[in-house]
């Protein structure tokens, strides 16, 4: 069976940043959250209508959004104007697992990230994901429900991403702005990457409200392989992809918009 939560032992010797301070995942601890004062709203424009891929990168599914025009801004990123690269999900082997960050120390079903980076002082993804402020990931955390109705949209094509590699033309309208749950409050703190190599160039904003995906889905996203189909089938299940969660430490931990 393949899974990452095995690779994180090993990160540290060829990713030396990975050590670091300022790491992500951690466990959102309510009651050490910050909440004086309001932040400005969040804002967010995604673009609709445009040709995505949908890659299997050996960890996860993944759709790279191709460069299209999009902005987020507000909230702990101010007047900064980001762009969304890609966003993918992490899940578990079983309901009730996989989130990276858990609240309280209870985990959910599956989290998707939102990555985008800061437009207004860099020049590149590549560039801005190896300075403090130069990515933010918008958070959302899943749970068994309903099915959805705007991932489904992803998911329908995973039987044809199955092993590593594999990537897809998905042509059909999607909004990613359907994908967030409809309260906007969160927490906010400085992190880092969950993935090689877990750059602390992260502005994490995780959503209060879990959205809801159906067991069928979670159950398609772990037909998913983590290798390439020449290497066999049997040693390959991608079954949890999540990073365990790590100290907070000295850093803030912000609380937007009420419980």
């Amino acid at each position: 069976m393949c899974s990452v939560i095995d690779w994180p032992e090993t990160w540290t010797e060829k990713f030396p940043e990975a050590r670091g301070a300022r790491q992500s995942p951690v466990d959102i601890d309510t009651t050490a959250a910050s909440s004086s004062g309001s932040a400005p709203p969040l804002e967010w424009r995604y673009s609709v209508n445009h040709t995505r891929s949908v890659v299997n990168p050996g960890y996860c599914w993944r759709v790279d959004e191709n460069g299209y025009d999009s902005e987020l801004r507000g909230g702990p990123l101010g007047t900064d104007v980001y762009k969304l690269q890609q966003w993918h999900c992490h899940w578990g082997a079983v309901d009730g697992q996989g989130s990276e960050h858990t609240v309280d120390g209870r985990s959910f079903s599956g989290e998707l990230h939102l990555v985008h980076w800061n437009t207004s002082k860099y020049n590149s993804f590549t560039e801005a994901a190896g300075q403090y402020d130069g990515l933010a990931v918008l958070g959302v955390l899943l749970m068994v429900g309903k099915k959805h109705t705007e991932l489904e949209k992803v998911v329908r094509l995973l039987p044809f991403i199955r092993h590593k590699g594999d990537k897809v033309t998905m042509s059909d309208p999607l909004d990613p702005a359907r994908l967030l749950p409809a309260r906007a409050a969160y927490w906010t703190y400085p992190g880092s990457l969950t993935t090689p190599p877990c750059t602390e160039s992260v502005t994490w904003i995780l959503f209060k409200e879990p959205v809801e995906v159906s067991a069928e889905q979670l159950a398609l996203m772990r037909k998913l392989r983590c290798g390439e189909a020449s290497c066999g089938e049997e040693a390959m299940e991608l079954l949890h992809n999540s990073r365990p969660t790590l100290p907070l430490g000295n850093r803030e931990l912000r609380d937007y918009g009420g419980n």
